[in-house]
């Protein structure tokens, strides 16, 4: 028998949307997948080791769901994915008023279609969380794609972006920015391995100004931000001066806010937010995104706390990504 996190508050929700598919219980979600070859359990687990037991089966009844429902395209697979994931939402609460498991469906599905071409994890260098999301992505999201989707993280402060990127095996890429000219200039590209995580380019900037100029250069379709050192002083702003430029410029922009929520509590540096507050994380969030995501982007037990799972919203997206195109491959069969 399936056990997790928050049984007792979840388990009537996941329970209609089973019956709505002719699925038993979680038991026989998992053994849809099994027939099939798919192992969204250790999927999740890969891509963030620390995420909570019901984030592993929230995926496992999301596959289950895909393949009910006979997905053979990865990007509809995400769909029928975030069906699972909004099951598991606790009824009532932040994540749940905001769809947030459809809302990651959704977004894995932006990501397998054709008409992304850069995702940008905006801020993403200063958590691991970002760098496992983007694992997820470069490892699977172009077996599925024609052509291939350029991830890049774009964060405050170039020494951080070369250590996320060595850690990693990314390719971190050094650039300078000419405040006259208002454009940014790449100074050097250092590859820290050969395989598909190089294909990851991690950025450090040094001002709002050239974290938007990074934006520009890898001409980024879909970004989400992060919610981690500083989501005041620079993603939110990045974001927002952005979509600015690309509504100015009649270009499509869709900006995910992966955090916020009742009980973020910033750095006091950032914003005196207390833990009983929206904060300001949250409300920067609503002014930019088109969606809104609940709780940390890297933190698997504030994730919960907002009524999701336990996983963070970043590692998310690679996860959603990745079992979404096992999916696509195990139907292809």
């Amino acid at each position: 028998m399936a056990t997790f996190e928050g049984y007792e508050r979840r388990i009537d929700t996941i329970n209609e949307v089973c019956k709505k598919y002719e699925i038993k219980d979680l038991d026989e979600a998992k053994k849809i997948c099994d027939e099939k070859g798919v192992d969204p359990y250790k999927i999740v687990e890969s891509l963030q080791p620390i995420a909570f037991e019901n984030a592993k089966w929230a995926y496992t009844l999301g596959a289950a769901i895909a393949i009910k429902k006979g997905c053979k395209a990865a990007a509809d697979a995400a769909k029928a994915i975030g069906e699972g994931l909004q099951a598991f939402c606790v009824p009532g609460s932040v994540a749940d008023h905001r769809k947030v498991g459809l809302g990651h469906g959704n977004l894995g599905a932006m990501l397998l279609s054709e008409d992304a071409g850069c995702f940008a994890f905006l801020a993403g260098h200063e958590s691991f969380a970002a760098a496992e999301g983007a694992i997820g992505i470069a490892q699977t999201a172009n077996k599925v794609r024609k052509n291939p989707l350029r991830v890049i993280l774009n964060g405050l402060g170039k020494d951080a972006a070369q250590i996320i990127s060595r850690i990693n095996g990314f390719t971190f890429v050094e650039t300078e920015y000419d405040f006259k000219a208002d454009k940014v200039n790449i100074v050097k590209e250092i590859a820290y391995s050969d395989g598909l995580r190089a294909k990851v380019r991690c950025y450090g900037a040094e001002s709002v100004q050239e974290g938007v100029a990074i934006m520009k250069l890898e001409n980024v379709d879909i970004s989400i931000t992060g919610n981690s050192t500083n989501p005041t002083r620079f993603q939110h702003p990045v974001a927002g001066c952005y979509k600015k430029d690309c509504i100015e410029n009649g270009k499509k922009y869709f900006s995910v806010a992966s955090g916020g929520g009742t009980g973020r509590t910033l750095h006091p540096d950032n914003m005196a937010a207390g833990p009983a507050s929206y904060g300001m994380t949250d409300t920067m969030g609503r002014m930019h995104g088109d969606a809104q995501f609940a709780g940390s982007s890297s933190v698997p037990a504030h994730v919960d706390m907002m009524g999701l799972i336990g996983a963070g919203n970043n590692p998310m997206v690679g996860m959603t990504v990745a079992v979404a195109v096992a999916v696509q491959e195990a139907m292809s069969k």
